[in-house]
């Protein structure tokens, strides 16, 4: 499993995060939420965790 790449947190990734202006971040759903918000910001369940990701 991977660790959300998020600093500081120790949660488990759940979310690939497709940014088109930076590098793919995979985090958990706590820190997927507000970046998923923005335009262009494609989130993607990761394989195995898609129960986490509504």
């Amino acid at each position: 499993m991977t660790t959300c790449d998020a600093d500081g947190c120790e949660r488990t990734a759940a979310v690939r995060l497709r940014i088109p202006w930076a590098d793919d971040r995979q985090v958990c759903p706590a820190h997927a939420r507000g970046p998923a918000t923005e335009d262009g910001v494609v989130p993607e369940p990761l394989p195995g965790r898609e129960g986490e990701w509504p």
